[in-house]
């Protein structure tokens, strides 16, 4: 009875220590799991509107830090228009411009250049991205003059849209590749990337390329002198010039706006 007991009681022990070890461990693996989700989200809001240390050696540029709207102006404006604010680390239209007015440029000139932002739209809203804008008092906005990168909400929009009109297009030139497209409903967060050079473009929406094209090509001079710039001789011209936000009637909310020369 004696040998039985002490057999059982070494038994106990050990099932008691094995025990007591694996909850240490579990408990450490929780522990390490709760402390590396913390540290990720951590880093996500940490990383919003700045630039890694590897961006700012490779010369990426930012253009909006989250707090201020330091650079921006409205098109042939020295200030910025009330209708833009700053929201939440976002800059944000309030969607009182229209076809002419309200539209906001970037106060530096960019010639070839890879720009990245994220943004989203409210339900049925309408906006787009220029670039090689040029200011004067002959222009109303910066279409006349700009290409621009179609953003605009392909699903909730009241009206029919033209291929040309959709979401990624460069706008009323080149239609955007719809089989694989990536749309996301108004509300949700999307990214968008225009890679510049002199021989060669490509307009990114969330990861899928939707166009490319070679500018001042055969092919796009056709395209440009037909349509709807016949009518606007200055459209596409400049081979550099500054990068805009459009107004256009609608909330829209940008951020990690950044840029880097090519």
């Amino acid at each position: 009875m004696i040998t039985k007991i002490k057999h059982s009681a070494i038994v106990l022990s050990l099932a008691i220590a094995i025990t007591s070890c694996g909850m240490k461990e579990s408990t450490t693996e929780s522990s390490s799991d709760t402390s590396e989700k913390t540290t990720t989200s951590q880093e996500t809001v940490i990383n919003e509107n700045t630039l890694s240390d590897q961006e700012v050696a490779d010369g990426w540029k930012l253009l909006f830090d989250g707090k201020q709207t330091s650079g921006w102006r409205g098109y042939n404006q020295e200030t910025l228009p009330e209708a833009w604010i700053v929201e939440e680390g976002t800059l944000k239209s309030l969607g009182q411009g229209g076809d002419i007015g309200g539209d906001i440029v970037f106060d530096e000139v960019f010639g070839e250049f890879e720009l990245y932002l994220e943004w989203k739209i409210s339900e049925g809203g309408n906006s787009g991205i220029f670039y090689h804008v040029v200011e004067g008092e002959q222009y109303h906005a910066p279409y006349e003059n700009a290409p621009e990168y179609q953003v605009i909400d392909d699903l909730g929009f009241p009206n029919k849209l033209e291929d040309w009109q959709s979401l990624g297009a460069d706008y009323a030139m080149y239609v955007p590749d719809q089989s694989t497209k990536k749309v996301k409903p108004a509300g949700e967060w999307n990214t968008s990337r225009i890679i510049f050079t002199n021989n060669h473009v490509e307009y990114w929406l969330n990861g899928q390329k939707t166009v490319e094209f070679t500018p001042w090509s055969d092919d796009w001079n056709e395209r440009r002198n037909s349509g709807k710039w016949e009518d606007m001789p200055d459209y596409g011209k400049a081979k550099e010039g500054l990068i805009g936000l459009q107004d256009h009637g609608s909330f829209i909310w940008y951020k990690n706006v950044k840029i880097k020369k090519l």
